[in-house]
């Protein structure tokens, strides 16, 4: 009978969104902040018609969050046609990281001396919401392939790089936890295996896997005319799963991994295309079912002039980018759904302090600090402070650190504040996110004008 409830619910949320789309997009709301007060309505706190024990549901909770992060980076990935030597990269790897280390440092002084937390509990909650999160940031992302607005790149950089650039502080959050207190030799191994390896060591393997196969896969489409007849969702599963899988055994971060196995792929269809200014997808737009019907009659528009090269990129990247954003919004509208029904037991108060400091001091402040030079204006400066925003990469932290047996106390106290700061983060910035792009926008245009 749960499981059916579970279904109906699920089936109910994706049908009040489909139904609400057209209204949503005038209002100054989020999708995940509709998702959050359904779950509110429909959990413990309201309906009571769902419950959901995290203690014993912890263990697929977090193979649930890891997925849907997972399938968020590899999109995000895609979507970064720049050259890594463009300078709109130093706005991403700012981001990710300085501006992300200063934000675990922030939030960690004010648990430890605010809240009285110790030091462990402070940096692993601090390294839970530091990083901002590729699934929720959808909206402040960049639009298509060709949106190279800084603000947007930067912020789709981010949100690639920081999920995997948290993780050594997770785990030195851990380590902090049980080390004993007078042996600090486990400092330097955690310092050369979790950052100085595991980090370069996930990029790069990522990124040589993505940037090989695309070509190998253009290579082979291109030589036996099959480009509108390969099924491209097997192919997104494939480079995921391998980029994440051959990381991990080399020790590496298989969330860099993957999300640089998007941007190695993207790379390759930007080498292999004649007109490097222009996306393959936006040259070539598939039919729906291209797989199945006549190879002339699969794609829109005029390609007689195209090189069969750019045919098979066009479709394969189009492929891609839809099903990889089909299964981030569904994992998106089940798990904050999840959030809304589990938030009224576990809110926390003190949730509010630490919010109002990571979202309006320590965030903004860390950014400011940055020597951008003339690479981002004022308002841009502004907007890159406030869009912080927190979401399924901090629960997939929650719980994969719930899953290394923390203290009942310690496991309470990580719970607690990290769904109630999470959830503030989706209130907050999901009501604020499309006032501010709008205004942003339109300050462009006129300055464009």
């Amino acid at each position: 009978m749960s499981f059916s409830i579970w279904v109906a619910v699920l089936g109910a949320v994706l049908l009040i969104l489909a139904l609400t789309s057209s209204y949503l997009r005038w209002m100054p709301v989020t999708t995940s902040v509709v998702c959050l007060a359904l779950g509110i309505a429909i959990g413990p706190g309201g309906l009571m018609l769902l419950h959901l024990d995290l203690a014993q549901s912890a263990s697929w909770m977090e193979h649930l969050t890891e997925v849907a992060v997972l399938f968020s980076l590899f999109v995000s990935g895609l979507k970064l046609r720049l050259p890594l030597t463009s300078r709109s990269w130093r706005v991403a790897f700012g981001l990710a990281g300085p501006v992300m280390v200063l934000c675990i440092a922030g939030v960690s002084l004010v648990l430890h001396y605010g809240l009285q937390l110790s030091w462990g509990l402070s940096v692993l909650i601090g390294a839970m919401l530091a990083p901002t999160d590729p699934v929720l940031a959808t909206l402040v992302q960049v639009n298509d392939a060709q949106d190279y607005d800084r603000v947007r790149f930067g912020l789709s950089g981010e949100a690639g790089l920081n999920d995997g650039v948290a993780f050594p502080f997770v785990i030195l959050g851990l380590l902090l936890l049980m080390a004993p207190d007078n042996n600090h030799a486990w400092l330097s191994d955690w310092l050369w295996v979790n950052v100085l390896w595991a980090v370069p060591a996930g990029l790069l393997c990522g990124y040589w896997m993505g940037r090989g196969l695309g070509r190998l896969t253009l290579l082979i489409r291109t030589r036996h005319a099959d480009s509108t007849v390969s099924p491209n969702d097997y192919l997104t599963l494939a480079l995921i799963a391998l980029a994440y899988v051959v990381a991990e055994l080399i020790h590496g971060y298989g969330f860099l991994a993957v999300f640089a196995a998007g941007l190695g792929l993207r790379q390759a269809e930007v080498h292999s295309t004649t007109d490097p200014q222009t996306p393959a997808e936006h040259l070539v737009q598939p039919v729906v079912g291209h797989q199945h019907i006549d190879p002339e009659k699969a794609v829109h528009g005029d390609i007689e002039e195209l090189e069969e090269t750019q045919v098979a990129a066009g479709i394969m990247l189009g492929d891609m980018l839809a099903f990889g954003s089909l299964v981030e919004r569904s994992m998106e509208v089940f798990i904050v759904t999840l959030l809304g029904v589990v938030l009224p037991l576990h809110w926390d108060w003190h949730a509010l302090p630490v919010a109002a400091a990571l979202f309006l001091l320590i965030r903004p402040a860390s950014v400011l600090l940055m020597p951008w030079g003339a690479l981002l204006g004022g308002h841009q400066r502004l907007l890159l402070g406030w869009f912080g925003i927190r979401g399924i990469g901090s629960l997939y932290y929650l719980f994969y650190a719930l899953n290394h047996d923390l203290a009942p106390d310690i496991a309470v106290s990580s719970t607690n504040l990290t769904l109630s700061v999470v959830a503030l983060s989706i209130l907050v910035h999901g009501l604020t996110t499309q006032p501010l792009l709008a205004h942003y926008e339109r300050t462009k245009q006129r300055k464009d004008g």
